[in-house]
């Protein structure tokens, strides 16, 4: 397979339309149903211009996850940087979850594919979740060394604030409908911040 580090604009080109084209057959026929036929079809490509970027459809549908997973975690990575304050979540929630939201597609092919495909799945877990939980694992130990949050285990508190926004940034059919308007979005942004930050109990007087 030939990386993207050694072709030409027109071959990158061809690259991302096989991609972006994947992404949408796998989210819609699944990756066992879609062909390579359809595939290059849809890409308007020659099927063997398909190996020539990729090994075979395996190759492809890693890529597709990887990117798509990598920019998720950039994405993280601009937003805590830019955090004004360790309590400013919601504005983070409520921008994760718009991006995951416009990633619906990528998010499908994740989940529904990498039960079937265990290197998919160990491959997408140690190139970007891992990564993922340790910033954010990073960003609230300094929160506790600085007296903002309580004291707890990072490692599970980073993990529960990713869990939060991945699942409602994806779950458009349970937790929201789709086409949500923003002042909703941000709604429940706000919720699970607040949720987030303080808890469901009543504080004691």
């Amino acid at each position: 397979m030939r990386t993207s580090h050694h072709l030409s604009p027109t071959e990158t080109e061809t690259r991302t339309r096989i991609l972006q084209s994947a992404l949408r057959l796998f989210a819609r026929k699944g990756y066992d149903g879609t062909t390579t036929r359809d595939l290059a079809e849809v890409a308007g490509v020659a099927e063997g211009t398909l190996f020539r970027h990729f090994t075979n459809k395996k190759a492809i549908l890693v890529e597709v996850a990887t990117q798509g997973w990598i920019e998720i975690l950039t994405d993280l990575l601009t937003e805590l940087s830019e955090m004004g304050s360790y309590k400013a979540v919601a504005q983070v929630m409520r921008r994760r979850m718009l991006h995951l939201h416009a990633n619906a597609d990528m998010l499908r092919v994740c989940f529904m594919e990498a039960q079937f495909h265990p290197d998919l799945r160990d491959q997408i877990q140690s190139e970007v979740i891992d990564k993922m939980t340790d910033v954010a694992e990073a960003f609230f130990q300094t929160a506790m060394d600085q007296g903002i949050y309580r004291r707890m285990n990072p490692k599970m508190v980073a993990r529960v604030f990713l869990g939060m926004f991945a699942v409602a940034g994806f779950s458009q059919s349970t937790i929201m409908e789709p086409g949500v308007a923003a002042s909703e979005m941000q709604e429940m942004a706000e919720g699970l911040a607040d949720i987030f930050l303080n808890g469901v109990l009543v504080k004691d007087e």
